[in-house]
């Protein structure tokens, strides 16, 4: 098994993408994550549905989870439209991490080490100088259990 046998289209976002079309996205397509695309159509970076809430959600609560609590449902609903205006620039990490980009050819066990090694649930699947779709999480789970 290959990649290209788990290859699946995928949604993409560029860093002018506004934060909440992202998020709409995430949420929409029940993605874990988008993969970020330059202005040639290949990927830049992975962006994880956690980084979204990240930016969503107050440093205080994630610092200490328990301060969450004080915070009524009306304002907690309210938390993700705060990043309205925001671009998926600001939400990827200032520091570029490994980007987890394969080849058709690569096997589960690359995959699925290049998953753990950059901690990302999806990896972008690129041929020929061009973006082919990506291996998730949930397409490797399933064949690695599989039968």
């Amino acid at each position: 098994m290959r990649a290209r046998d788990l290859l699946t289209d995928f949604s993409t976002v560029t860093l002018d993408t506004s934060v909440l079309d992202a998020a709409r996205l995430l949420a929409e397509q029940d993605l874990p994550g988008l993969i970020v695309v330059d202005e040639s159509g290949l990927p830049f970076s992975i962006l994880a549905g956690t980084q979204v809430l990240a930016l969503a959600v107050p440093g205080y609560c994630q610092d200490d989870p328990a301060l969450a609590r004080v915070v009524d449902e009306a304002h907690a609903d309210a938390f993700l439209h705060a990043v309205a205006g925001q671009t998926v620039r600001q939400a990827l990490p200032p520091k570029p991490r490994e980007l987890p980009v394969t080849d058709p050819g690569a096997t589960v066990l690359e995959i699925a080490a290049l998953m753990a090694r950059t901690r990302t649930p999806l990896v972008a699947v690129v041929s020929e100088g061009r973006l082919q779709g990506a291996v998730t999480l949930q397409a490797l789970m399933d064949r690695m259990l599989a039968p």
